[in-house]
């Protein structure tokens, strides 16, 4: 590596945004020590571009860009593009402390009151989905004509990714048209959120140097499956033994886990302004969508909001090591650790309150019918960005987990995005945010 390459020091911001500055490679010893400067306005950017107008940082105060030499990610020179090499960084106050906005910070805190409370360690991972912008016709959802039209690009994302240390696990076309779904290997708290930054911008970057689009938007088309990604979460103690799994329970989720999901589902409404942030989010979780139709807990079920995925015991696979809960609200307008760390707090508020487990949906929703329809929450989730945001700004709970100034910094972002959508028709409202994201 030439002492004249830049590297690139950067952070996700509210809106997903991922910010930095970039200096030369032989400045890097000297930053990871001090920092580089950045401006608290910087996390009132919103996606559309413009500082929201009305926001707690105004023009005033330093912070430093503290790099995490841990989250080192390079992915070599290849055909159409340089060598991509970042670092993800704490935004921290000029005298080093944690800067109560960091969204870094944010996810630790949430993974300390994990420990404290409950002796656990969170282990979880994202699972994208995107497209890749494309005129052509598309081939038919998850064939082998789809994979193989995605090449090269599909094996030189795979290969990016493994340099980068994500730890892709498989590929595949899914459902849209040019869509593409990649799980990784699950990591240890803020790590997996890590991943979650890392692989959308490495991502971005092999379809750049292809010159393609890749976009992450939550939905591209009104007529046609979006984009979401799919948090899984488990929970292990001290020693490293899973804290959700309990073969003698329904599902073999434990009463640490019944609880915990039961958390989540207690406060679905407000984790969506956390989890399904832009204005086109709502429209994908709706009933029939294979998204999160109904805010319930269910098996196997794609329509639900929380999913117990399969047990797999072939080749002498431990059930144990596997069990975990699928949150399947999120998409990528969401800030990762915002997103994960809301997760912990919701489900830890459960286990808190000892909520009662909740119950198990075990057909299509759409089979259900009178009171039914109101027990597994079909269809109930939030509506549009400004009910999710009602829905935050009533929960004094949730509200509680971001500290006043990060709650009105990212409500005074959300709202400008409110307000720029307003009056403008969801299939201009997709190609926005599709450019975006």
């Amino acid at each position: 590596m030439s002492e004249r390459e830049l590297v690139s020091l950067v952070c996700c911001d509210l809106g997903a945004i991922v910010r930095g500055r970039s200096l030369f490679s032989s400045e890097l010893t000297e930053a990871e020590a001090s920092g580089i400067g950045w401006v608290p306005a910087n996390h009132a950017l919103t996606p559309l571009g413009p500082v929201a107008e009305t926001n707690p940082y105004g023009s005033t105060g330093d912070l430093r860009l503290l790099p995490d030499p841990a989250t080192r990610v390079r992915v070599e020179e290849g055909p159409g593009g340089g060598a991509l090499e970042l670092l993800l960084c704490d935004i921290v106050e000029t005298d080093g402390r944690p800067w109560e906005c960091c969204p870094r910070q944010f996810l630790r805190e949430a993974l300390r009151e994990l420990e404290s409370e409950i002796g656990g360690r969170l282990v979880a991972s994202f699972e994208h989905e995107f497209q890749l912008l494309e005129d052509s016709s598309a081939a038919l959802p998850f064939s082998l004509e789809a994979q193989r039209r995605g090449e090269p690009f599909a094996t030189r994302a795979m290969g990016a990714l493994t340099q980068a240390g994500v730890e892709p696990e498989r590929i595949f076309p899914e459902y849209a048209p040019h869509q593409f779904e990649i799980p990784v290997a699950p990591a240890e708290g803020v790590a997996s959120a890590d991943r979650s930054v890392v692989l959308r911008e490495v991502v971005r970057e092999v379809a750049r140097r292809e010159g393609k689009r890749a976009s992450f938007a939550p939905l591209l088309d009104v007529a046609q499956a979006g984009n979401g990604v799919h948090i899984h979460l488990s929970v292990i103690d001290r020693d490293g033994a899973p804290l959700f799994y309990d073969p003698v329970r329904r599902a073999h989720l434990s009463e640490t886990g019944e609880r915990f999901a039961a958390g989540i589902l207690a406060h679905a409404h407000a984790l969506t302004a956390l989890t399904a942030p832009s204005p086109v989010s709502a429209t994908r979780l709706q009933p029939h969508r294979w998204s999160a139709g109904a805010m319930c807990l269910a098996v196997q079920n794609r329509e639900a909001l929380l999913r117990i995925p399969p047990l797999v015991e072939l080749a002498g696979a431990d059930p144990a090591r596997q069990l975990r809960l699928e949150y399947r609200g999120a998409d990528a307008a969401a800030n990762p650790y915002l997103a994960l760390g809301a997760l912990v707090r919701a489900g830890l508020d459960g286990v808190r309150s000892q909520m009662p487990a909740p119950p198990i949906l075990d057909c299509d929703p759409a089979e259900l019918e009178g009171p039914e329809v109101e027990r597994f929450g079909v269809g109930s989730l939030p509506d549009s960005l400004e009910e999710s945001m009602r829905a935050l700004t009533e929960n004094a709970t949730a509200r509680s987990w971001m500290g006043s100034l990060l709650y009105e910094a990212y409500v005074s972002v959300k709202q400008a995005e409110i307000e720029a959508a307003r009056d403008v028709d969801l299939k201009e409202l997709c190609a926005r945010y599709a450019a975006i994201y």
